[in-house]
């Protein structure tokens, strides 16, 4: 669906114009990741905004808005606001207007997108640019809200298994392979192919793994994608193949699937009826076949307790074939069958024709004991992929970094005037910043100055950390994925 530009905000703001005091020429806010529901986290990620500028503010503005006949635009506004306020005494003319002027009157002042910004620093700035406008600035806070916490989020949250693997990694496996450990299976859980797109273009700064396409569209679109990998992934099976053979037939699917892929990596769902049954019976079978290919051929559990089925249960008790594989787990397992080597940091790899990725229910701190007790056992943590679905990616909300879009500083009737929230009832996460606002970086990180007017943040322009990037529909710089990535890997 695409959305008419001008009614893409919350109802309540339609007439904030009237209630900003008479002579109102600007208003000027920011965006801030304010706290931290996840322990020992005091940062956040910043990424989505230079897709909302261009797919938002400059596409959506002028197919729906700009460049549709101005009689049309007012009808159809003054009969959605009948409708909505019965009647609409708000008015038409400052959309007339707005009309007429042809552009967005913003200016975006902004961090680079992949900077990890600390806690209570605003990754950017929105200022009203024409003095009839001052109410613009706000009245698209909740859809840049909308659009970004999500990116933001979900960029952090893939930069943070990244972090984790990567330490794994470092002490028992290939470091070079995490870029693939973390494997994107989102799609399906999110609320909307537009959520998944800007949600999986998060994951794509941290990996280079996913099953999401939308996320590769976007970033070839709105961020100049160039011969660096984008994101991949390999051919794989799923429950309704795994079952349209019959479960008599269960070895001649496996064996027509690996067949059917005779070079590469292909990965098979393999729990569709009974999982250590395949490891106990078809996996041996199909051994000589497997070890033939040119390839990798993935094991894929898809349901129980991630970490008992990839590491082992040892609390589990019995001793028939079934007790024993397991007590040994997948990996384990996998490695009694097709063996493999030992890498220079004493650290059992699986053989290159055999692997493992689990995508159902990871968390970061499942991850974590995964890839510890696979160290404890003597394997590599590098040794299984992890699917990163809706269960790591969705369970957040836009206050897991306390995200909010608040003004901090106005001009009226030509006075400067510093605006602040600091509610006597809250624990001081809502408190805002005052004044206009400089990013500096002292050696130390980045830190926020605030309490400034308008001379005294020119005077620090040079050392601002906030660089201009779209003023009045003007893009004034544009960052590729390579840049980002980069910037993120720092």
């Amino acid at each position: 669906m695409k959305f008419d530009f001008i009614t893409l905000c919350d109802g309540y703001k339609l007439d904030h114009r009237r209630q900003y005091p008479n002579n109102t020429q600007s208003v000027y806010s920011n965006w801030t990741p304010r706290s931290s529901r996840i322990p020992g986290v005091d940062y956040s990620v910043f990424f989505g905004l230079q897709y909302i500028l261009r797919a938002y503010f400059n596409e959506l503005a002028y197919d729906t808005f700009f460049d549709v006949n101005k009689d049309r635009i007012l009808k159809n506004y003054k009969r959605r606001l009948n409708g909505y306020l019965g009647p609409n005494n708000i008015g038409e003319k400052h959309i007339a207007d707005l009309h007429d002027l042809k552009y967005i009157p913003l200016e975006f002042r902004a961090l680079p997108e992949g900077t990890k910004v600390p806690l209570k620093v605003p990754m950017f700035t929105v200022e009203s640019t024409h003095p009839d406008f001052a109410w613009v600035t706000n009245y698209f806070e909740s859809m840049i809200s909308n659009l970004l916490w999500k990116p933001c989020t979900s960029a952090t949250n893939a930069y943070r298994m990244r972090q984790l693997l990567m330490y794994h990694a470092e002490k028992s496996g290939d470091p070079s392979f995490v870029d693939w450990q973390g494997h994107d299976f989102s799609f399906r859980g999110m609320a909307g192919p537009e959520d998944a797109a800007l949600s999986g273009a998060g994951h794509l700064l941290s990996f280079t793994g996913t099953d999401t396409l939308p996320a590769l569209e976007l970033l070839e679109k709105y961020y100049n994608v160039g011969n660096e990998i984008l994101g991949m992934s390999v051919p794989a099976t799923e429950h309704s193949v795994m079952c349209a053979g019959g479960q008599n037939d269960e070895y001649e699917t496996y064996k027509r699937i690996i067949e059917l892929y005779p070079t590469g990596i292909v990965s098979i769902v393999s729990d569709t009826w009974d999982l250590w049954s395949v490891v106990n019976n078809i996996l041996p079978s199909l051994k000589s076949l497997i070890m033939y290919r040119d390839g990798k051929t993935v094991i894929r559990p898809d349901s129980g307790d991630p970490i008992d089925i990839l590491c082992g249960d040892l609390k589990h008790e019995g001793s028939s074939w079934r007790d024993k594989l397991i007590q040994k787990g997948l990996i384990q397992s996998l490695w009694d069958i097709f063996g493999g080597t030992m890498n220079n940091k004493g650290y059992k790899v699986l053989d290159p024709h055999i692997g493992a990725i689990y995508g159902d229910s990871i968390t970061f701190e499942r991850a974590d004991e995964i890839a510890t007790r696979l160290r404890n056992r003597g394997f590599a943590s590098t040794n299984v992929v992890f699917g990163l679905g809706s269960y790591f990616y969705e369970y957040v909300t836009r206050d897991t970094y306390g995200f909010a879009m608040k003004a901090t500083a106005a001009r009226v009737n030509g006075q400067e005037h510093m605006l602040f929230k600091d509610p006597k009832t809250d624990n001081g996460v809502k408190r805002s910043a005052r004044g206009r606002l400089v990013v500096l970086d002292d050696g130390n990180g980045l830190h926020m100055k605030d309490s400034l007017d308008s001379k005294s943040q020119k005077e620090l322009a040079g050392v601002d950390k906030l660089s201009l990037v779209w003023r009045n529909g003007v893009s004034y710089k544009h960052q590729t994925l390579a840049e980002i990535r980069a910037k993120i890997r720092e």
